[in-house]
């Protein structure tokens, strides 16, 4: 019997100098997608995420389309071997976006100038509102949004901003309040809280001054309706409807990414399909494992990984 997939789609912090030079290289459908995406944006985005600097590429405007158009560049080579097994996805934040791609609601080019002005208002919105996230690791004594009601309280405005497994939150908010929510947290249990390297507070509301604005960009693409359900961030929900999806992806700019529920609601819609992540790095496979470790995953982002993928497909085909 062949296997059907499940696709995850990776957000912000997992690129990395060099990806998807190998596809580049490789395949000229993957070849076409970097170049359609570097005319989409208006610049060589392909060069930097082929060769950095690693400090460029790491920028919010450069990093979301970058994560894009490598993801988009795997679709691009694997579709018409897989596509018509794939049953849902879902993507981490900026991912979802591209989920939207992979599933036909999106061209990537359109996709590509969405999450572009995307990046470049949640940039703007943390120089007018400078703010801080912080990784929380490990199992609390204490409720996580009952500690940043009360870091709020104290110190200034912190929330959860993903809910990414059981062992693993991510809080977003004004720099005072999330310093106190990491404290509370220490006290409560945590084995680290880590403060992250981005330019705002994003999935808070912090970020509501950029919502016009995505609303604007999301309104100036074509959509379709997505041929599979997405599973959305913000409810967990699966999406069919393209106007529900541009609703969706506009709160999700102040709303936390509901990352466990959507893993547990795709595990238990399709516990016997392999969940691949498409696009640069592991992290969603490393989470799945966590959330809902009956599911088969698999990594697909490099060459390599795309020639497994094939292979497999081919082998029940």
């Amino acid at each position: 019997m062949a296997t059907d997939f499940v696709l995850l789609l990776p957000g912000q912090g997992s690129q990395k100098v060099g990806m998807g030079k190998d596809l580049y290289d490789a395949f000229p459908a993957a070849r076409e997608t970097f170049h359609a995406i570097d005319d989409a944006v208006g610049s060589a985005l392909s060069t930097l995420a082929f060769e950095g600097p690693a400090d460029e590429l790491t920028r919010t405007l450069n990093a979301q389309p970058a994560l894009l158009a490598h993801s988009a560049a795997v679709w691009a080579v694997v579709k018409d071997t897989i596509g018509a097994r794939v049953r849902a996805a879902a993507g981490h934040s900026l991912g979802e976006f591209s989920a939207y791609h992979v599933t036909g609601a999106l061209e990537a080019a359109g996709a590509a100038r969405m999450v572009r002005q995307r990046g470049s208002l949640m940039y703007e919105q943390g120089v007018a509102r400078p703010g801080a996230m912080a990784a929380i690791l490990g199992v609390l004594t204490a409720n996580i949004d009952d500690l940043c009601a009360q870091a709020t309280s104290e110190r200034g405005l912190v929330v959860p901003a993903n809910y990414n497994s059981e062992e693993q939150v991510v809080i977003s908010g004004e720099v005072a309040g999330v310093e106190r929510a990491m404290e509370l947290a220490k006290e409560a249990g945590a084995k680290r809280c880590l403060p992250l390297p981005v330019s705002g507070a994003f999935h808070s509301p912090l970020m509501e001054p950029a919502a016009a604005g995505l609303s604007a960009a999301l309104d100036a693409e074509s959509w379709q309706d997505p041929r599979v359900p997405v599973v959305a961030n913000v409810n967990a929900a699966a999406i069919t409807s393209a106007v529900e999806a541009r609703a969706l992806l506009v709160q999700q700019l102040t709303a936390p990414v509901q990352w466990t529920r959507v893993m547990r609601t795709l595990a238990e819609l399709h516990p016997d399909a392999t969940f691949v992540e498409i696009g640069t790095g592991a992290v969603l496979t490393g989470l799945a494992r966590r959330i809902a470790p009956s599911v088969k995953t698999m990594a697909c982002g490099t060459v390599a990984e795309v020639e497994k993928l094939l292979e497999l497909a081919q082998q029940e085909s």
